[in-house]
Order: structure tokens, then C-alpha cells, then sequence
């Protein structure tokens, strides 16, 4: 059974930082495309960040370069998203997803067959 499991969420100030965790059970990375995503109140649910795990390729939205990172541990079967100098429009619920084929710089959420249940994260002072 395919799980994806984030964690890692939680309150911080602005200018902070957190690292949010998918841990996958059920497959292994292997070949895949993995994204984060993120649903502000309100708002639809976007794209953050791509990895294709294979080759580590990434891609990531504009308002977030320079300040994220994706990267994968495949021994693990973990992939993470480190957010450095948060801001209040980074509030959001975070979550992982998983695509059975190596898309490369995938955001569409069509493309993504299985999604984790989410971790909230709040920037704010």
C-alpha cells in the first residue's frame, strides 16, 4: 500500500526556517517524480517543488528560489523540503505527492497519483 507521510510543520517567525519530511512506504523512490504542494486558506492548491528522484533533477516556483530546497535521501525513502527565510505568505498547508513516472520540472497536479494527508505551516510573528 502507497503511503506518504509529511511531517515537520509548525509555527515560525518570519525569517525562520523548517524542513518538512515525506516519508514513503509501499514503493520505492527509484524512478519517480516527487512535488510539494501547498493550500493557503482560501486559495487553490499550488505547486512548490519537484524532484525526480532518479536524477535529482528539481524545479521549483519562482517566488520560492533561493529560499527552498528539495532533496532526497533514497536510502531513506524520504524526500525533504528545506524553507529558509519564511514568510507570512508561506502559510499554508504542505503536502507531498508522488508520480509513477519521471516527469522532469512537474508541477501539474494531474500528473501525481498519490498525495500525503498534509502538515500545516504558519509563518507569523
Amino acid at each position: 500500500q502507497v503511503q506518504l507521510l509529511e511531517s515537520g510543520g509548525g509555527l515560525v517567525r518570519p525569517g525562520g526556517s523548517l524542513r518538512l519530511s515525506c516519508a514513503a512506504s509501499g514503493f520505492r523512490l527509484g524512478y519517480l517524480t516527487i512535488g510539494w504542494f501547498r493550500q493557503a486558506p482560501g486559495k487553490e492548491r499550488e505547486g512548490v517543488s519537484s524532484i525526480r528522484t532518479g536524477d535529482g533533477r528539481t524545479h521549483y516556483i519562482d517566488s520560492v528560489k533561493g529560499r527552498f530546497t528539495i532533496f532526497r535521501d533514497n536510502a531513506a525513502n524520504t524526500v525533504y523540503l528545506q524553507m529558509n527565510s519564511l514568510e507570512p505568505e508561506d502559510t499554508a498547508k504542505y503536502y507531498c505527492a508522488v508520480a509513477k513516472s519521471s516527469y522532469p520540472d512537474s508541477l501539474d497536479q494531474g500528473h501525481y497519483d498519490y498525495w500525503g494527508q498534509g502538515t500545516q505551516v504558519t509563518v507569523s510573528s
